[in-house]
């Protein structure tokens, strides 16, 4: 059975798209007779602080179905002071320098990028061990960083970032893009570089799902995931327009917008938004049945990003109400998987929400067949690794 190593920042019980990306890669690896090992930080997203069962500990070794998951120490944090973000950073790329260059290996790499200093020190010592490198790039940093205001243009973290994202590029062997403008952006830096597309579609369950849902209540849109500076969810409560609809908007997330969301939810109860906290994935799946129409938003259009959402509730079997551009828009309208407001055009969306709430709930409910088959035939996650087997990217 061969070996193969994943390097990421994030892996459950972390909570996330990031994290559930990198599980499902090795739970796919693992059934196709790779024996996987991830390397990880200690657990602490999306709190920035250690879960309790991570507290005190350099390093711990886990199984979780049959994944082999090594945590490395880490300084958590999630505050907006860049000084102490980077030390956190910092704290875990230095403990991951030590264990590649005092651990035996394996000669296949899978590379998780951003966090670009996580990539860079792992690019750097695997491509000297001269392992074969498979990059993952999820997003573009420091582009991403530059449209969401978080790094300025020019500046010494954007120059010495530069660096590092064309020193990955050119020193992976092979390069898998989350989207398609990922892999164009490479080219046009390295246009000889390997790349494939491989998006972030989920285990998809053959059997339909059945909707326990009452004709007689408001249509519910949900939102769930990270309440974080690029999902713009607080914003998202501020502005959007219920009022006057038969329509509730549910909120399932953690993060660095929680109490904010909280705090102005319990303020103006007339904008029938609900908020739920953090739900474990399975059970928030579960609870989603009742649930009619799932709003994916960015708060701006941020250039290689598709939101996982679009292909996560699709294979539910629930319509999108895409609010973020790009390319994640271009998906949602080409297959028809729901509805499309322009990205930070809150009078776009309050308008797509009048016709969603003209279409009623029985008409959602023959949606929710019509985007649980398209998302069975488009977006199957094991016709998507045994291609990229068969291509010799494994």
């Amino acid at each position: 059975m061969e070996k193969i190593l994943i390097i990421s920042n994030y892996y459950p019980p972390e909570k996330g798209a990031a994290a559930n990306r990198i599980e499902q890669l090795a739970l796919k690896l693992d059934q196709n007779k790779y024996k996987v090992t991830v390397l990880c930080p200690l657990g602490n997203y999306p709190k920035g602080a250690l879960f309790p069962e991570y507290k005190g500990k350099l390093l711990v070794t886990e199984k979780h179905h049959n994944i082999t998951v090594k945590r490395l120490w880490i300084y958590p944090s999630i505050s907006k002071n860049i000084l102490k973000r980077m030390l956190s950073v910092l704290s875990f790329s230095t403990a991951l320098f030590f264990y590649l260059i005092c651990k035996k290996i394996p000669h296949k790499v899978v590379v998780q990028s951003p966090p670009l200093m996580l990539s860079y020190i792992s690019v750097l010592v695997l491509s000297l061990m001269r392992k074969k490198i498979i990059l993952n790039v999820s997003d573009l940093w420091p582009l991403a960083a530059i449209e969401l205001n978080a790094l300025k243009k020019n500046s010494f973290s954007h120059k010495v970032s530069l660096f590092f994202e064309r020193f990955i590029y050119s020193n992976s062997n092979i390069i898998l893009g989350q989207s398609n403008e990922i892999i164009t952006h490479i080219h046009s830096i390295y246009p000889e570089k390997k790349c494939y597309l491989y998006r972030n579609f989920p285990e998809h369950k053959s059997i339909e799902p059945q909707f326990d849902v009452n004709p007689d209540e408001p249509i519910k849109l949900f939102y769930a995931g990270l309440l974080g500076i690029a999902q713009g969810i607080f914003e998202l409560c501020q502005k959007i327009d219920l009022q006057n609809l038969n329509m509730e908007l549910h909120i399932f997330g953690d993060g660095a917008e929680k109490s904010q969301i909280e705090e102005f939810i319990q303020q103006n109860p007339q904008k029938k938004i609900v908020f739920h906290d953090m739900v474990e994935r399975d059970k928030l799946h579960e609870s989603l049945k009742k649930f009619d129409i799932a709003i994916v938003p960015l708060k701006k259009r941020i250039y290689g990003s598709v939101p996982s959402k679009i292909f996560e509730y699709s294979a539910l079997g629930l319509p999108i109400l895409y609010f973020g551009g790009g390319e994640g828009e271009t998906i949602v309208a080409e297959n028809n998987l729901g509805w499309v407001a322009h990205v930070g055009d809150f009078e776009s969306l309050n308008t797509t929400l009048i016709e969603i709430s003209k279409t009623g709930k029985e008409s959602i409910q023959i949606m929710k067949k019509q985007v649980f088959e398209c998302a069975e035939n488009k977006f199957n996650l094991d016709y998507q690794i045994k291609k990229l087997m068969n291509e010799g990217v494994f």
